[in-house]
């Protein structure tokens, strides 16, 4: 090429033409100041305005620039566009058919600068093609094929757009009409890699200048650093202890003061500063307590005003409902219309909810407060539950006495409260005040009589249940002691009777020491034992052959029959001190002799 300096990197170039992309060529028609056309004469874009273009910063131009050919005038709306010829110096440029459909396009690669041109004339030379295409901008490179194409790149991507509005024109190089001096221009966009990198480029730079934009932005709205805290010296020790004396520099003093103590400034010499400066913050600790209590009494004189304010707003509900009370009996009904009624009754009953709201809350900041005098009270031990009858007796009766009494006190201080409410409507405002705080008194021991009522009544239901329990136990006593009776009675009866029909020698086994048919076998079993230990033997030693036939038998049942039947067995001690041992012998032989 001529320009040996410029030179064009392409990655591909576009043999085969995609399909119609209209977008494109409205964009480039747009961008050149003019309406863009459909196939049929109709406008692309129905709010085109020629004014203004497509891109920012790109101001609107005219297809056809100095140079280019006739200028055309203004195209009205309702006129549609078309394309005239384009004469230059050594070739002429004639507008396609407007019925066709625009050129086909591709997809426009990002930051496109290069447009490739095919179509041109075989004898065409550099020189004609920039003629065309330098009136749509300033050209940097042009590439030319042998094969009728090239690639040319502009200084700005605008300028593509206005070299896609040459696409379809046929170009013809002077008067001639040979083949090889004629062609049909196909104006598309080429991919570039000098495109491609500077469009990269760019979006870097606006990518840093963003980061930049955004760190001043959140540098501004950082909130400051603190000050750097000064190093130690004697002056300003001395600086920071006065301070530290100062309720409005505590904070930057003790600050000071802590950094100091964390950076390692206390030494030998400088102990005794810091320790004067350790006691000034101790002695704010003094301040903080008394500014922290005068802040308590002023939340407490706060609550009082409250409950105050509470209780006479409380007063007034109470006349105003009042109010609609009266005015709802018969005596002023009457004398009202259907619709005065209905108010009156709207108005009563929102008067009443909104009385009832106000009351409650009062009545819950007392109870809160009776809760935390009642947490600081000492409990008494519960007392010891009786369980005899008589002593329930009496003191259910005397919590019935103590029940009736409290109710009767409690009526009374209902009165009582119904006649201070009926007084405080008359009363005048400087009354207002100590009737109300009696009336505060009053429904306080109210409620102090409603908890203890409830705690009575509930004691006394369980001496109830208890008495009840008491009674059924004793019911049920009475009964065993009846059935007991009656099986003595018939026990009786039948020993009665069995003693008759039984022989006198089973009469005088009944008056002998062996009461029972156990022990008789007891005896017996002994009695072998012993006769086979002619020597005598431990009780130990007779209650482990006898556990062997009876584990249910047991030492003390076998000695104390065995010291009843003096006459069958005698008991020997033999050996002295600690080996003295008991032994017992079957005399029997010699006892039925004695008896």
């Amino acid at each position: 090429s001529a320009d040996g300096g410029r030179s064009l990197s392409l990655d591909s170039i576009p043999m085969g033409l995609p399909m119609s992309d209209p977008t494109a060529w409205a964009n480039a028609m747009n961008n050149l100041g003019m309406a863009p056309m459909g196939m049929t004469g109709q406008p692309l874009l129905p709010d085109f305005d020629p004014a203004l273009g497509m891109m920012t910063g790109i101001p609107p131009i005219n297809p056809m620039m100095p140079g280019l050919g006739i200028v055309p005038p203004p195209i009205p709306p309702d006129m549609p566009a078309v394309k005239e010829i384009i004469h230059c110096k050594s070739c002429t440029l004639f507008p396609p058919n407007p019925h066709l459909p625009p050129p086909a396009t591709r997809e426009r690669p990002p930051g496109c600068k290069t447009v490739f041109v095919g179509g041109l004339p075989e004898n065409g030379t550099e020189q004609i093609i920039m003629e065309v295409f330098e009136q749509c901008g300033e050209v940097i490179a042009i590439r030319k094929s042998k094969k009728n194409f090239c690639h040319i790149r502009f200084a700005e991507e605008f300028m593509v757009d206005k070299a896609l509005y040459l696409s379809g024109y046929r170009i013809r190089l002077g008067s001639s009409t040979d083949k090889k001096d004629t062609g049909r221009l196909h104006v598309d966009f080429a991919q570039a890699r000098d495109d491609l990198y500077e469009w990269e480029c760019k979006q870097r730079m606006l990518a840093r200048e963003e980061r930049h934009r955004r760190r001043l932005e959140e540098e501004r709205f950082r909130p400051p650093s603190p000050p750097p805290v000064v190093h130690y010296s004697d002056h300003e020790c001395s600086v920071v202890a006065e301070k530290l004396k100062d309720d409005t520099k505590f904070l930057e003093a003790i600050q000071t003061l802590l950094t100091w103590i964390e950076r390692g400034e206390v030494n030998r010499r400088t102990a005794n500063n810091f320790y004067s400066m350790i006691q000034s913050a101790n002695s704010h600790i003094r301040r903080l307590v008394n500014e922290k209590a005068a802040h308590e009494k002023e939340m407490e004189e706060a609550k009082e005003k409250f409950k105050l304010a509470l209780s006479g707003i409380l007063v007034q509900f109470e006349q105003i409902v009042a109010v609609y009370h009266s005015a709802s009996k018969q005596k002023a009904w009457d004398h009202f219309t259907k619709a005065q009624r209905k108010n009156i009754s709207v108005w009563c009953k929102q008067a009443e909810e909104i009385r009832n709201i106000h009351n409650d809350e009062l009545m819950g900041i007392r109870r809160e407060e009776e809760m935390e005098m009642s947490d600081e009270e000492i409990e008494d031990p519960p007392e010891m539950k009786e369980t005899e009858e008589s002593a329930l007796v009496s003191q259910v009766e005397a919590l019935k006495e103590e029940n009736d009494s409290l109710r009767w006190q409690l009526d009374a201080y209902r009165n009582e409260v119904e006649l201070l409410k009926q007084e405080q409507g008359k009363a005048s405002r400087d009354e207002d005040t100590t009737k109300e705080q009696q009336l505060k008194l009053l429904q306080q021991a109210l409620q102090g009589m409603q908890k203890h009522l409830l705690k009575v009544q509930e004691e006394y239901k369980k001496r109830e249940a208890e008495l009840e329990k008491v009674k059924e136990d004793k019911l049920k006593i009475e009964a065993l002691l009846e059935n007991l009776k009656e099986q003595e009675n018939n026990t009786s009866r039948v020993c009665a009777c069995s003693q008759e029909k039984e022989c006198p020698v089973e009469k005088t086994l009944s008056n002998s020491p062996v009461k029972s048919e156990r022990e008789v076998l007891l005896v017996g079993i002994i009695s072998t034992f012993l006769h086979v230990h002619p020597f005598g033997a431990s009780i130990e030693y007779i209650c482990s052959y006898l556990q062997r036939l009876d584990s249910k038998i047991c030492t003390t049942e076998v000695e104390v029959l065995m010291t009843r039947l003096q006459n069958t067995f005698r008991q020997e001690l033999s050996g002295v001190g600690a080996s003295l041992e008991k032994r017992w012998k079957f005399c029997g032989f010699d006892g039925l002799k004695m008896t």
